[in-house]
């Protein structure tokens, strides 16, 4: 049983009983260490690839798991305005304020708050990262 399933009981109206529950499944996997070798062959590649840098402390398999975490809250934090936060950023940082719309300054400070927060995850476990940061690139 489901948390759904558990805490939202549709009611019995006229002593008829409703449905089965039926799960709709995700719209998209997200990239992780517990999917199956199956789930990542159906997964769609991301249109962008993270990359932890200027950190030489960890094997491969622990800076591919910070880069995996830091991928996971990144898309948990801005769902599939990833690409659109990321240039909104880049070109508020090569822009003024007045050359940009009220849309793309939402957009850019969502994307600053987002990196934070997937800086904070990605760094997590790794110890001293005085000069290691994530970089973040379009793919197509």
């Amino acid at each position: 049983m489901t948390q759904v399933e558990l805490f939202h009981q549709p009611a019995i109206v006229d002593g008829a009983l409703p449905e089965p529950f039926k799960e709709v499944p995700p719209a998209r996997q997200k990239a992780g260490p517990a999917l199956s070798s199956t789930e990542r062959d159906t997964e769609p590649p991301a249109a962008y690839e993270v990359l932890l840098a200027d950190y030489a402390h960890a094997s491969d398999e622990a800076i591919g798991l910070a880069q995996r975490r830091f991928q996971r809250e990144l898309e948990r934090q801005l769902g599939g305005d990833v690409l659109p936060a990321l240039r909104a950023f880049q070109n508020a940082s090569e822009s003024s304020e007045n050359e940009l719309s009220k849309a793309d300054i939402v957009l850019a400070r969502r994307w600053a708050k987002a990196y934070d927060t997937a800086r904070t995850a990605g760094f997590r476990d790794l110890g001293d990262t005085d000069e290691a940061f994530f970089e973040v690139r379009a793919t197509a």
